[in-house]
């Protein structure tokens, strides 16, 4: 971050010096992702300056890392000229997110300036539904015939390999477009040049269906370890594929989403800083709003025990004790499940050997807990029923809160609900509720 920084620095310098050759020599030596960054922190002016001084090529890479806001900025200050070589250098997916992220009047500016054939192929993809793997595949990949030579298929991919998403995988078609085989760089490149595609081609591919879950196929990339995994259509013809960058896109937007369930805030696709106050409090108030209402049931059974306090003030000292210990156990159990869930590890069917699993850890837990709580009451207040009481309490809370914790998002995965909405707040008022009701029910027995 400090090179950066330093590099900003140098650039706004080299502005105000009009120094031009040295500022392109400069961004020539230049990721194209650290320019993105240093253009986001650039004002307006500056950062339209530096834009304008890259190559056409190096332009639109780094077009594709900005942020739409900024994107949004750059577009509004180009000319035509400018905005249709930007474009063209953008791939396929790339360009669907831009006119998915852009107002209105920007994407009739920048359609105005997309080729023709490229329109229509943008509006087929944005036609998919926004989850599915039609909406993140890129449509220009390597496509070779069987009938090739390896020395064929290499002038082949030298040929059109420039314009292509990537080319470490080549597809094998017939001449209906129909996905029949797969063959990697590498293995062409190693093999002898007359052999034929169809002696050498993987027939067993792995792929998915252009409705397929974009999350699905994000964990089959991770599963297999693809660089690109091919989309077909219902009649099993190639129409895409699905790169590995643009699967850690949606891994990452979907764990921000668990992040944002979890933490009881409605998800949103815009960032922390482009999202504004009044929609900042509308994503998290109705939860807050539920779960202050879900808390009054746990103040109705405090009040209920009224009396338990007037004989035995003593009991009221320990009731947050009691509820953080429950609410923490509860959120680490639905933690992992929910971590558990999303990785595939743990599948609702588990749900038998999660509960064995949980209930185990409880026993040793609330063991371990109710032991030192007993000592810890008897060396300081010297009595054996409150220590007896709390020892008690503390086992049947930590069992009943690791048992909600690891049921309740199953059984969220199992209605096709979202399991991160069973998530710590959620989890730790209801535990609450319980956890005091526990410890009543246990006091008025043994100290009353």
């Amino acid at each position: 971050m400090e090179e950066i920084e330093e590099k900003i620095e140098k650039i706004e310098k080299l502005i105000e010096e009009k120094n031009i050759n040295e500022l392109k020599q400069l961004l020539n030596n230049l990721n194209s992702v650290d320019i993105s960054a240093i253009l986001e922190e650039l004002d307006k002016e500056k950062s339209l300056i530096t834009f304008r001084i890259l190559s056409k090529e190096n332009a639109g890479e780094v077009f594709s890392y900005l942020s739409p806001e900024i994107q949004e900025k750059v577009i509004e200050n180009l000319t035509d000229t400018e905005i249709k070589n930007v474009i063209n250098e953008l791939y396929m997916d790339d360009k669907v997110d831009l006119l998915e992220e852009m107002p209105s009047n920007v994407v009739k500016r920048i359609l105005r300036n997309v080729k023709r054939e490229d329109r229509e192929i943008i509006n087929e993809l944005l036609n998919y539904p926004e989850d599915s793997a039609g909406s993140i595949m890129t449509t220009e990949f390597v496509d070779l015939s069987e009938d090739m030579t390896v020395e064929e298929a290499l002038k082949e991919i030298r040929k059109t390999g420039l314009d292509k998403e990537t080319i470490y995988y080549c597809y094998i078609l017939t001449w209906q477009r129909t996905l029949v085989g797969i063959i990697s760089l590498k293995k062409l490149v190693i093999s002898e040049k007359t052999t034929k595609l169809k002696e050498l081609m993987e027939t067993n591919v792995i792929k998915v269906n252009t409705l397929e879950d974009k999350e699905d196929v994000a964990k089959m990339l991770s599963k297999y370890n693809f660089l690109a995994i091919p989309v077909v259509d219902k009649d099993e013809k190639l129409v895409g594929i699905v790169t590995v960058d643009d699967a850690i896109d949606v891994i990452q937007d979907e764990a921000t989403e668990d992040v944002e369930k979890m933490a009881a805030i409605a998800p949103s696709e815009d960032g922390y800083f482009s999202t504004g106050v009044f929609k900042h409090s509308r994503n998290r108030i109705v939860w807050l709003l539920i779960l202050m209402l879900s808390s009054t049931i746990t103040g109705g059974i405090i009040a209920k025990y009224e009396n338990a306090f007037m004989a035995i003030p003593l009991l009221v000292s320990f009731i947050p004790m009691i509820m953080d210990t429950g609410g923490n156990c509860g959120a680490q159990s639905s933690t992992l499940i929910i971590r558990g869930l999303a990785t595939d590890e743990i599948e609702v069917k588990d749900i038998l050997k999660v509960i064995w699993k949980e209930i185990r850890v409880a026993l040793v837990v609330g063991g371990v807990l109710g032991i030192l709580i007993s000592i810890f009451v008897m060396a300081v207040y010297k009595n054996i029923a409150l220590a007896i009481t709390l020892g008690l309490t503390l086992l049947f809370t930590v069992m009943l809160s690791k048992f909600i914790g690891a049921t309740l998002p199953l059984i969220a995965k199992k209605i096709k609900l979202d399991p991160a909405l069973m998530a710590s707040p959620l989890i730790t008022t209801i535990v609450d509720t319980c956890s005091v009701l526990i410890y009543f029910t246990v006091a008025t027995s043994i100290m009353l």
